[in-house]
């Protein structure tokens, strides 16, 4: 019997990947696999309702919150203009050498999305960098491709993401260790990114300028408003603090240093503005999150029956799952068996349960893939999708040019992170 059940919960799974490929909405395919796996696996009603939904949900409240905040900070940078003048003091420095102000603006970007998150502020960050970029005759495909890989090099970083793949690894903990992966990951993939600039932009690449709209500039803020991106990152590594507290003090500093707290009327007026705009920015995210949550739950109630199934399959070597994790690394994309967020939810579920590795271990050699593949240069992803459009490229050109480094980026980290944690 315990066979058949396995068989049906590997068979729904793989309902899941093919529904996550071909683009379904995945907060209601995680509840609908939730409701299935609670039946399949002959989970207790009292159980299913109070723990797989209730407390399901309620697992994720936290983290919501930093979601939301991250999102709110993410707003706050650009309206206060820091992240507006951060770029144009960037292009300064760089001239009109488009290689040179390329790789200074994909360190920068990187930078900024260390703490700041949310699609509303990707978007509004690429407005002010893609005109640039092709504007000093930088490809299209690499621009965007450029653009999209630097906000995913910040992410190793950033705690709000971080939280949300602690879900699956609550005894995870964002500390140094972890912050200090995270950095090392994110130079490794700002490695490749100016490998790949230095590969295309050789001066027979470049193109004409290309008319992009522009927003229109905004006043220079001071320079010493540019710590503010990193500063929930700075007071996590100094004083240990935690992802709330530090994010609303990189807020208030920011009101502080661009001198709009000492305006009360135009302060107020920010700060709703950017908690409105921050909150709408990860509406549906959260929803979809909260049913990850509730599917989470029932895979680990079901974990006794799909376990004889796949440990045997599974390599015992975390060098080994690590090195599968490379090669396979492709198949983070399209919300696919490696997208933690996408169908991965599922693979990430059957790991966890099967115990042959330290979560420290297990964490990173999932979460690479996520970051540097679906999260840096899928199409499906939200903001690297808006790039696409912006710079009216074609999906196949994005993915041709970014794709390849960010499977070779995936190759090193996962390596990297079995020498770190293991």
């Amino acid at each position: 019997m315990s066979l058949v059940l396995g068989i049906l919960l590997l068979l729904t799974y793989f309902g899941l990947i093919y529904y996550a490929v071909k683009g379904g909405n995945l907060m209601i395919g995680f509840f609908i696999m939730a409701i299935l796996w609670i039946l399949i696996g002959g989970i207790p009603y009292e159980t299913a309702v109070n723990t797989v939904i209730e407390k399901g949900a309620e697992s994720y409240a936290v983290t919501a919150l930093v979601v939301i905040f991250g999102s709110w900070f993410g707003r706050v940078i650009v309206d206060t203009g820091i992240a507006g003048s951060i770029i144009r003091k960037t292009v300064e420095l760089g001239g009109d050498k488009p290689l040179v102000v390329t790789m200074l603006l994909s360190i920068v970007t990187s930078l900024i999305f260390t703490s700041a998150f949310g699609v509303g502020a990707v978007i509004a960050i690429g407005v002010v960098i893609l005109p640039i970029l092709l504007s000093l005759g930088v490809s299209k495909r690499v621009a965007a491709s450029s653009f999209t890989l630097s906000v995913g090099a910040g992410m190793y970083v950033n705690v709000v993401l971080f939280k949300q793949v602690q879900l699956f690894f609550p005894s995870v903990k964002y500390g140094p260790s972890w912050i200090h992966f995270g950095f090392v990951a994110m130079g490794i993939q700002l490695i490749f990114i100016i490998a790949m600039l230095i590969f295309n932009l050789r001066p027979s690449k470049l193109q004409h300028a290309w008319a992009a709209p522009n927003e229109s500039p905004s006043a220079d803020v001071p320079v010493i408003s540019f710590i503010v991106p990193i500063v929930p990152v700075l007071m996590a590594i100094a004083f240990g603090w935690q992802p709330v507290p530090a994010i609303l003090l990189a807020i208030i500093l920011a009101l502080l240093l661009t001198g709009k707290f000492f305006h009360p009327k135009e302060a107020v007026s920010v700060i709703q503005k950017t908690f409105y705009d921050g909150v709408a920015d990860v509406g549906l995210l959260l929803g979809m999150l909260f049913m990850l949550a509730m599917f989470g739950k029932a895979a680990g109630l079901d974990a006794h029956i799909f376990n004889p199934l796949i440990g045997p399959l599974i390599p015992h070597s975390a060098m080994t799952l690590a090195l599968v994790f490379g090669i396979a690394a492709p198949l983070a994309l399209f919300r696919g068996p490696l997208m933690v967020w996408g169908a991965g939810s599922a693979t990430v579920a059957i790991l966890s349960s099967l115990n042959l590795f330290a979560p420290e271990v297990l964490l990173p050699l999932v979460y690479i893939p996520t970051i540097a593949m679906a999260i840096s240069a899928d199409a499906t992803q939200s903001w690297n999708l808006w790039a696409i459009n912006y710079t009216k490229l074609s999906i196949k050109e994005f993915l041709k040019t970014g794709v390849f480094w960010a499977w070779i980026v995936v190759l090193v980290n996962e390596i990297i992170a079995v020498r770190m944690f293991s």
